[in-house]
């Protein structure tokens, strides 16, 4: 992997690999997340919302999520090689930042259960680490 910043292939690799991370999300959220928050907070109205203005921040929370993990991975690879170590070290620093943080707040206020919690981050985790994997294929290919 070179060690250059490459504008066009960064934007490439992250579009390609948004399309993942979108998919991914959206099952998460709609699947797992949304459906177990409005259960716990089953007495906050309006909880766990989809509307325009939700859809249209969780598309600009997707766009920043895999800017961050595609860069985290470049940076990555950059200092230890385009290998399955970066990806390991990549993907588990992006999820870290983006992910565990938020989900240990969100139990700390008592804003989701304990089981939730552990189950969105075990596939917030997989589902950077597949970002990142994808990410290091596509860097790969000069």
């Amino acid at each position: 992997m070179t060690s250059d910043f490459n504008i066009k292939k960064f934007i490439i690799v992250t579009l390609i690999v948004s399309i993942w991370v979108n998919v991914s999300e959206v099952f998460r959220y709609f699947v797992i997340v949304m459906p177990a928050t409005r259960k716990f907070l089953i007495s906050v109205p309006n909880v766990a919302p989809m509307n325009w203005r939700v859809f249209s921040l969780w598309g600009l929370w997707d766009t920043v999520l895999t800017i961050m993990i595609v860069f985290m991975f470049w940076l990555v690879a950059r200092s230890f090689g385009n290998n399955f170590q970066s990806i390991l070290i990549a993907s588990t620093a992006s999820w870290t930042f983006l992910f565990f943080l938020f989900w240990v707040a969100m139990f700390n206020m008592s804003l989701s259960s304990l089981g939730l919690a552990l189950i969105a981050l075990s596939l917030a985790w997989i589902e950077v680490f597949i970002a990142s994997l994808i990410s290091s294929k596509l860097f790969a290919k000069e």
